[in-house]
C-alpha cells in the first residue's frame, strides 16, 4: 500500500512539471496570416520612405577594458531623403539622401547609405573583417517570416548585413537584426582607434514621427599586443546609437531629388557591378579607407558629381565607373 502511494505522488509530481499536452507544439500560421503579416513587414520598411529632420546620437557607455575610456558623446544631425529604388515585393531598396549647407547657404547633397531588404533570403552578405565581405546562409529553418537588411557605403560598395524578424511586443512594432559585424563608420576610422569592428544588434521600428534606427555596438578589435595567428579579438567599448527621422514637411528636399534624378541611371549600373562581383566570388574584397569609407568611393562618388554637373555623360561614367570596381574589388 506505502508503494502504491508513493508510486501516485510521483507520477503526480512528474505530470505537473510536464508541459500540458493540450500546449503542444505551436501550430504554423494559415496562408491568410501568413500574408498579413508579410504585408504589414512591408509597410513598416516603405514607411522609412519620405522627407526627414534626423538626430544621430552616440555614446560609448561602459568600457569593457580597465584602459579604456569612453569618448565624449557625440551628437549631431541634419536632412536626408529617404527614397524608393526598388519594391519589387519580396525585396525592397531604399536609399537615403543627405542634404548639408555647403558653407555658403547653399544645399549640397551627399548620396548616403543604401538599405535593402530580402524577404527569406537564402544568403546575406556579411562583414567578414579587414576588407572583406562574404555571402553567409541563412539556415533553411529560420528564413520563414524573416527579412534580410543589407547596408551598403556611399559609394554602394557592402558595409554589413544581418536577417531578424518584424515583431511587436508592448505596442511596439520593431525588426530585429541576429547579431552583425560592422566596419568602423567614419567617425571613428579617422580616430585610428584600437579597435578595428563593431558587433552590433539593430533595431528598426517605426514611431509616431517617423522612425528609429537604434544599434547596440560592442567595438571590438585585436587584444594590444596579439597579432597573426595569435590574435585575439576582444571588446573594448559599449555603445549605443539612436539615429531619429523625424518627418519634416517644411523641408526641401527638391535638391535631394534633382540629383537622384540625374544620377539613378548611373547608380543603377554601379550596384550591379558590385552585385556581378559578389554573385560571382560568394562576396569581395575592398580596401577599407577611413576617409571615405572604401578605395573606390572617392572616385565613384565623383563621377556622379560630374555627371550632374553636366561635365561627362551617363554612358561615360558607367564605364569609368565599372572599370574602378574591377579594378578594387577582389576574391574575399
Amino acid at each position: 500500500m506505502k508503494s502504491l502511494i508513493t508510486s501516485i505522488l510521483l507520477a503526480t509530481a512528474i505530470g505537473a512539471a510536464m508541459p500540458a499536452l493540450a500546449d503542444g507544439p505551436v501550430a504554423a500560421p494559415s496562408a491568410a496570416a501568413k500574408a498579413q503579416a508579410f504585408e504589414a513587414d512591408r509597410a513598416s520598411i516603405l514607411a522609412m520612405a519620405g522627407n526627414y529632420k534626423v538626430k544621430f546620437d552616440m555614446r560609448e557607455t561602459t568600457p569593457w577594458r580597465a584602459d579604456y575610456m569612453p569618448i565624449p558623446d557625440k551628437v549631431s544631425g541634419g536632412h536626408e531623403a529617404v527614397r524608393v529604388v526598388e519594391d519589387s515585393g519580396r525585396r525592397i531598396i531604399l536609399q537615403h539622401l543627405l542634404v548639408v549647407d555647403d558653407g555658403s547657404g547653399k544645399p549640397m547633397v551627399i548620396k548616403h547609405w543604401r538599405q535593402d531588404w530580402n524577404y527569406e533570403p537564402e544568403t546575406v552578405l556579411v562583414y567578414a573583417g579587414k576588407g572583406r565581405w562574404k555571402l553567409d546562409p541563412v539556415p533553411a529553418g529560420l528564413r520563414a517570416g524573416r527579412w534580410s537588411q543589407t547596408v551598403y557605403q556611399t559609394d554602394d560598395s557592402p558595409r554589413y548585413g544581418g536577417w531578424g524578424q518584424w515583431t511587436q511586443e508592448g505596442g511596439v512594432r520593431r525588426w530585429r537584426s541576429s547579431w552583425t559585424w560592422r566596419p568602423l563608420a567614419r567617425r571613428d576610422a579617422v580616430r585610428h582607434p584600437a579597435y578595428d569592428r563593431y558587433l552590433s544588434i539593430n533595431r528598426h521600428s517605426p514611431s509616431p514621427a517617423g522612425w528609429v534606427h537604434w544599434q547596440d555596438n560592442i567595438k571590438m578589435g585585436p587584444e594590444p599586443g596579439s597579432s597573426g595567428k595569435d590574435e585575439k579579438i576582444v571588446p573594448f567599448v559599449q555603445e549605443s546609437v539612436l539615429n531619429t527621422y523625424s518627418r519634416d514637411t517644411a523641408f526641401n528636399a527638391a535638391p535631394a531629388d534633382a540629383y537622384w534624378s540625374a544620377t539613378k541611371d548611373y547608380w543603377a549600373a554601379i550596384r550591379a557591378g558590385w552585385a556581378d562581383v559578389i554573385v560571382r566570388n560568394g562576396g569581395v574584397a575592398v580596401a577599407e579607407v577611413a576617409e571615405t569609407g572604401s578605395a573606390a568611393a572617392e572616385r565613384l562618388m565623383g563621377l556622379a558629381d560630374d555627371i550632374e554637373a553636366k561635365k561627362v555623360s551617363v554612358a561615360d561614367a558607367k564605364k569609368r565607373g565599372l572599370a574602378v570596381i574591377a579594378e578594387v574589388a577582389g576574391k574575399p
